[in-house]
C-alpha cells in the first residue's frame, strides 16, 4: 500500500496513515487502502490501530481532489462508505490522535470506537469555509459523541477542540504524552486481547445496536456465547481459582 503502513500481528493489526508529503490529507488511494484493510478485518477479526505521523493524525481530505468532484462523487459517499465500513469491523478499532485531525480526518477518527490523544492533538471540521458541509459523518457522529451544543459549536462557527477540551467533552477517552501516545494505545488492546474474542464480538455488536433491537439481540448474542466452550473453559477457571482462594 502507497498510503498506510500496515503491521499485522496475531491479535491486532496496527495502521499507520502514510502521506508525510500531504500531511496524511485523505485521497482516493487512501480510500482504497483503507477499503483492503477492513476486508482483510472482516476476513480475520482482529482490534484496529489506527493512528497518524509524528504531530498530524489527519489533516483533512485532499482538496485538490475534492475540487475536481461533482454531484456524482458526492452522491457516492466516497469518504464516508469506507469510514462507516470501519465502524462496522467486527471487532474494536482504537485511534491514537497526535496533532491535527481535522476535516476528513477528523470524521476518520470520530468513526473508530475509541479516540485517545496526545496533548497536542486538535480535532476540527472547517468544511464550510471550503464550500462544503462535513459530509463524511461528523454532522452526525459528532453530536452523538460530544452532544448538541459543542457539535454545532464546531460544525457551524469553526470551534476546534483542543486536546483539554476533548478530554472534557468525552470526544477522546485518555490523554498522554506524544511519546507515550502509542505505547498507551496498545496497552488498551492489550486488555480487550484478554477477553473472549467471541465475547467482544458480540459485545461491539449488541452496542452498535438500534434501540429497537434490545433487548432481543442482546438475548441472542448471550445464547451464542453460552453454547461456546471458550465460555465453559473461562467460568472454570474463574470457579477453580475461587475455590483455592478460600482453601
Amino acid at each position: 500500500m502507497n498510503t498506510l503502513l500496515v503491521e499485522e500481528k496475531p491479535d491486532r493489526v496496527v495502521v499507520r496513515l502514510h502521506r508525510p508529503e500531504a500531511r496524511n490529507a485523505i485521497d482516493a488511494e487512501m480510500v482504497g487502502d483503507l477499503h483492503a484493510v477492513c476486508g482483510l478485518l472482516e476476513r480475520d477479526p482482529r482490534p484496529l490501530l489506527l493512528t497518524g505521523g509524528d504531530g498530524v493524525f489527519a489533516a483533512g481530505a485532499d482538496i485538490g481532489e475534492l475540487l475536481r468532484r461533482g454531484r456524482e462523487q458526492a452522491l457516492q459517499g466516497i469518504n464516508s462508505t469506507v469510514f462507516e465500513r470501519i465502524r462496522r469491523l467486527p471487532m474494536p478499532t482504537v485511534a491514537a490522535v497526535d496533532g491535527h485531525a481535522l476535516g476528513g480526518g477528523a470524521e476518520l477518527a470520530y468513526a473508530c470506537d475509541i479516540r485517545l490523544a496526545s496533548t497536542r492533538a486538535r480535532f476540527g471540521n472547517p468544511e464550510p469555509h471550503l464550500g462544503i458541509i462535513a459530509g463524511a459523518g461528523a454532522c452526525w457522529r459528532l453530536r452523538e459523541l460530544v452532544g448538541e451544543p459543542l457539535a454545532k459549536l464546531v460544525l457551524l462557527a469553526g470551534h476546534t477542540i483542543e486536546a483539554p477540551e476533548a478530554l472534557a467533552s468525552r470526544l477522546v477517552a485518555a490523554l498522554h504524552e506524544p511519546g507515550e501516545l502509542e505505547t498507551a494505545a496498545h496497552r488498551l488492546i492489550d486488555r480487550m486481547t484478554e477477553v473472549s474474542p467471541a465475547a467482544l464480538r458480540l459485545t461491539k455488536l449488541v452496542l452498535d445496536a438500534p434501540p429497537s433491537a434490545h433487548p432481543v439481540a442482546d438475548h441472542l448474542a448471550q445464547a451464542v456465547l453460552f453454547e461456546d466452550s471458550d465460555k465453559e473453559a473461562r467460568m472454570r477457571k474463574f470457579l477453580d481459582r475461587k475455590r483455592k482462594d478460600t482453601t
